[in-house]
């Protein structure tokens, strides 16, 4: 049994799930016996409970491993119950939560857990972009079961939880002592695998029930709900607030509230989850506060997941801009120039409404990722101390005018002044709105009604994409 059991699968059902809504299917299944000199044992439920019910209205199907029955293993019957609750969440439109502690594959039965567990994994890449799928961690994630928790949309761990595919002990020249490559801390700071780390299981469920209320139930359904926030609102001294973009974030969102996906991961570049007039809209945004000015290629790949998420869920997506070009790291570099083809991509592909909003810097390659015109944004806006340009004014100022300061007299002015020319004619917010890369110059403290505007604006938007099975990235 896992040492992190701290409630048990069913009373883990009970705390996600609105009161008494819950409906079990498949509670008499247990393992069956497949080979001659295979001892009979007792698997009530065959280790997992399986059923339905609600939160906050909405139906959700749920499963929940229970360690105390073969260490939570999945064997035959239990992936197959699984297969089950994904059959009927896709056959109605409704999301998936699985609940995890689980040992493994269940050795005993060798391939027929192996070949049930498979189709599990056929049934979770099906439902990818037609349903969305949570999971959290409780125990142990381990082997093929990690892989299962990363087929989804969405994993949450609580603090000692283990995820892993091998071992810290299995890996070469490491040993979980020196590298717990398998901890909950470890995950979220170094891995896109993770979206939240919570100190108790209590506190998992609860922002897996915030997140069910944020989404929409299918890929043809909207998440929208009753806005009681005043939608003129005006935010005053946000524009101090430009290189902290959390802060942007809440301050324009309904309410004031933000769930933000990974926050340990990549932190120069925040996405997240926040209502606007009481539909859901995706947030991707600069974070210079906490990263730095540079994006990295994790902060590419963590971007470029959550726009094609949300362009399978028909959620808009908003981009605060304010970033002035790319990390310069050895191991980034491997896999930049991939990372951001794979943004530039998921933002050109996605048909959703979008938004983007820039607030500060926004330079060469790197602000042409971040939703721009050029990619498809529907709208522009900046805020009236932006600046749009190739590369930093002061850099290219040394280039265009590098004779006029090798021949001045004083050459500190001589690049102060060609800076502001450079400024003024290319490198301002003006300059860009003049040229229509900018739909709008707004004051930074109508951001929120501006933006709510957009999207309302945008709300019926259609757009076609060339027929193709999918993108070859």
């Amino acid at each position: 049994m896992s040492d992190m059991l701290k409630l048990s699968a069913s009373e883990r059902i009970a705390t996600l799930l609105d009161d008494s809504s819950f409906v079990e299917i498949g509670s008499e299944v247990t393992a069956r016996t497949t080979d001659f000199n295979e001892s009979p044992q007792d698997t009530p439920k065959d280790g997992v409970v399986t059923g339905y019910g609600v939160i906050g209205g909405k139906l959700v199907y749920v499963y929940s491993q229970d360690a105390s029955v073969l260490g939570g293993s999945i064997g035959e019957m239990h992936a197959k119950k699984i297969s089950a609750v994904y059959n009927l969440a896709m056959k109605v439109g409704a999301p998936v939560v699985g609940l995890i502690d689980c040992a493994g594959l269940r050795v005993q039965e060798a391939t027929d857990a192996l070949h049930s567990f498979g189709a599990l994994f056929k049934k979770s890449a099906m439902a990818s972009g037609v349903i969305p799928q949570i999971t959290a961690v409780f125990g142990t994630c381990g082997g093929g079961a990690g892989i299962l928790a990363s087929l989804s949309d969405f994993t949450y761990m609580s603090e000692g939880a283990k995820l892993f595919v091998n071992s810290p002990n299995a890996i070469k020249s490491n040993y979980e002592e020196k590298l717990d490559t398998s901890s909950a801390s470890y995950l979220s700071s170094n891995t896109s695998f993770v979206d939240g780390v919570y100190a108790s299981d209590n506190e998992v469920l609860s922002e897996i029930r915030n997140l069910i209320s944020i989404l929409p139930s299918n890929n043809e359904d909207e998440a929208i709900s009753m806005c009681e926030d005043d939608l003129n609102r005006t935010i005053p001294g946000i524009d101090a607030l430009k290189d902290d973009s959390k802060s942007v974030i809440t301050s324009i969102a309904d309410d004031n509230l933000f769930s933000e996906t990974k926050p340990e991961y990549a932190p120069e570049l925040v996405t997240g989850f926040i209502k606007m007039n009481g539909a859901t809209v995706g947030v991707v945004a600069n974070n210079p506060s906490a990263g730095g000015d540079k994006i990295t290629s994790n902060g590419l790949a963590k971007a470029s997941g959550f726009v094609n998420f949300c362009d399978c869920f028909n959620i808009p997506v908003l981009t605060i801009t304010n970033v002035k070009g790319f990390d310069a790291d050895m191991d980034s570099e491997k896999v930049l120039a991939r990372e951001a083809a794979r943004l530039t991509a998921a933002f050109v592909e996605a048909s959703v409404p979008k938004v983007n909003v820039i607030v500060g810097d926004a330079y060469g390659s790197a602000y042409i990722l971040m939703n721009s015109k050029s990619l498809g944004a529907d709208i522009v806006y900046a805020w009236p101390t932006a600046k749009i340009a190739l590369m930093d004014p002061e850099y290219a100022a040394q280039i265009i005018y590098n004779d006029d300061i090798d021949g001045a007299s004083n050459k500190v002015d001589a690049i102060k002044e060609a800076k502001n020319k450079i400024t003024e004619a290319q490198g301002s917010a003006m300059a860009a709105a003049r040229r229509g890369y900018v739909d709008d110059i707004i004051e930074p403290d109508a951001t929120r009604k501006r933006v709510i505007a957009a999207f309302e604006m945008l709300a019926t938007k259609r757009e076609d994409r060339p027929a193709k099975k999918h993108m070859a990235y």
